[in-house]
Parts: structure tokens; sequence; C-alpha cells
């Protein structure tokens, strides 16, 4: 039974095998060609047909070609002719200038200007004189002022101030008015007012020529006197009072740009003594260090021998480098400079003071 069942399904399929190759006529072509393209394709894996790619890059070429998709360059800037692409190209170069733009600081420069407060007026009366002390401070503009400076003067300080421009300065000076000096009432609160207004607009007024605020007279009047107390008051060895004064003239100094670098290195010398007389050994090595950077071209100096001297004694305690000051030291005796016999810098300061 089985085999019979199996008899009549074979024969279904073979009738039916002869109808689709009867009803397919180009089934022997359609094997033709698939041994063809297998041989074509045997050796190279390829995506894509050859003939139409050429085309692509042929019709490209002729885009690029093309005089109405061209980008000229002049001057640096891309000129758009007819390319859509000038376009984009021209924001990538707006894109750039602005990143170069962003890259330049946008941090706006504030011109620095002094000026000058009387925050304070005292009479003062001894056994021989009676006269009102006025406190000057001396404030930068345009910048962080941390620093304070402070000067105290009476009337008379003034008047020989102005007495010394009127005469090495007559054209600047010559439409300046000085408050002039009372006989009575100079000691009352609205007098003391006016005055106070008046010596403000002065300094502020004389401040503003060049040549005079540049001139000794002017810089002497805010900060001399300070370096002459200091002197005294490092002679007495009261360095703790004296280092206060002394720093408040290198701070006048600063403030004033003052250009005497003698003025500025007895004061950062003496400043650098009395922190070691303190033993605060950090703050003397770094003030010591500045001093020397004033006259580091000057070999002959009488200051340069005890500073590189105490430069190498402060810069070992504190544990750093003092091989510079060691081979300047060197270089010192090899001219010549009897390096040894020398005196200390505090005797140095006391002795020589701006000679």
């Amino acid at each position: 039974m089985a085999s019979k069942l199996l008899h009549r399904f074979r024969k279904k399929v073979d009738r039916h095998n002869v109808e689709t190759v009867e009803d397919l006529p180009e089934r022997s072509e359609l094997y033709d060609d698939m041994d063809g393209l297998s041989a074509c394709l045997s050796g190279t894996l390829s995506f894509g047909e050859t003939d139409v790619a050429e085309k692509d890059w042929a019709q490209a070429d002729d885009v690029d070609s093309d005089p109405e998709f061209v980008c000229s360059v002049e001057s640096d800037e891309l000129e758009r002719t007819g390319n859509p692409l000038g376009e984009l190209k021209q924001c990538n170069m707006l894109t750039k200038q602005l990143q170069e733009s962003w890259k330049k600081p946008r941090v706006k420069i504030i011109e620095e200007k002094l000026t000058f407060e009387v925050t304070s007026a005292n009479v003062i009366q001894d056994s021989s004189s009676k006269y009102v002390a006025y406190t000057i401070q001396v404030i930068r503009l345009g910048s962080f002022d941390e620093d304070k400076a402070l000067i105290i003067r009476r009337y008379t300080d003034f008047a020989k101030l102005n007495e010394a421009l009127h005469k090495n300065f007559r054209e600047d000076m010559g439409k300046v008015v000085f408050p002039k000096k009372r006989i009575r009432k100079n000691y009352t609160h609205e007098t003391i007012a006016k005055r106070s207004r008046a010596f403000e607009q002065y300094l502020q007024h004389i401040h503003s020529f060049s040549d005079i605020r540049r001139s000794k007279i002017f810089l002497e009047f805010f900060y001399l006197r300070d370096l002459t107390v200091g002197q005294r008051l490092l002679q007495g060895g009261t360095c703790e009072n004296a280092m206060e004064t002394l720093i408040n003239a290198l701070h006048l100094q600063q403030k004033l740009c003052s250009y005497d670098a003698s003025h500025l290195l007895f004061t950062l010398t003496s400043i650098s003594v009395c922190y070691q007389e303190q033993d605060q050994l950090e703050e003397a090595q770094a003030y010591c260090e500045r001093a020397l950077q004033t006259i580091e071209t000057q070999e002959n100096h009488p200051l340069l021998v005890p500073l590189l001297h105490a430069n190498i004694r402060l810069s070992w305690k504190v544990a750093k480098d003092k091989r510079q000051s060691e081979a300047r030291l060197q270089q010192v005796q090899e001219t010549g400079v009897d390096i040894l016999n020398q005196p200390s810098l505090k005797e140095h300061l006391i002795k020589y003071f701006l000679e």
C-alpha cells in the first residue's frame, strides 16, 4: 500500500516538473547568465556599477570646472561668485574671526590716577608753637590699592614747597594761587576745612604737570622726611617703628613713581635690616634681593658687597638658592675689591645715608 502511494506521488512530481520546464523555456539561458556573472565576480568583490560610478565622477568634475561655481579668494577673504557652498565657507571664515576676537583680552584698561585726600586735621600745641597737622592720604585710583601711604604736613611745609616750585617751574606755577596765611582765625573749623580742600586741589593740580611730579622737590616733599626719621629710628635700635615708617615711604615712592634710585635702594635695604633684626628672615631676604636688583649693573656701588653678603646668609637660612649671589661676589672679588673687610649692612646704612 505504501509502495503504491509512493509511486503515485513520484508520477505527480515528474508531471509537475515537465509542466514547469515547458512554461519557462529560457531556464537554460538564465543559468548561463548566472555562470557568466559568477565568472566576472570571481577575484574582486564590488558593490555598484563601474560605468555608473565613472559617469558620476565625470559629472562631478564637470560641476567643479563650471565657471558658475568658482570661488575666488581676494585679500584673504572668500568671495562667493555663484557657488552655493561659498556661503558656507564664508560662515566658516566668520567663525574663525570670532574665535580670534574671543582670544584677544577683553579686559578694559583703566588708567591709573593719583588723588590726594586730607583725612584728618589736628591742632598741635607744644611749648614753642601751635599749628595744624594735616594728614594726607595718597590714593591710587583705577586699581585695587591696598598699600596705605600717608603724610603729615603743616601749612609751613606747603608754603616752602610752593616757594621752591615757583623758583624752578615759573611757567607751570605762574597761575597757581596758594592759600594765604591768616593772622586771625587760623584754627577755626571753617578755616581748617577750607584749607584742607585747598591743599587737596593744590596737590592735584601740581601733580598734573609731568615735570613737577617727577622733580626731586615734589618727591622729597612726600617721602624724604620719612627716610630721615627711619634712619634715626634705625640708629636708636627701634626697628619696629623704623620699619613702619620706611614701608610707608616705600609705598609713597611706588605711587609717585619716584626715579631716585638712591632713595629706593636705601628704603629697601633699611626694611631688610629691620626685618632681620626681628628675625623675620624670609621678608628680610625678599627685600634684600629687591635691593640688589636696583644696583645689579653697578659694580662699584658701596652697598653691593654688604648686600651680597647679607643675601647669601639670608638665602642659606631660608633654604633658597644662593649660588647666583655667590658667583656675583666672586666676580667682584676678581676685580680687586676686598670683600672681607667691609662694614655690615646696618653699619653702612647708619654711617653713609645718602651722602
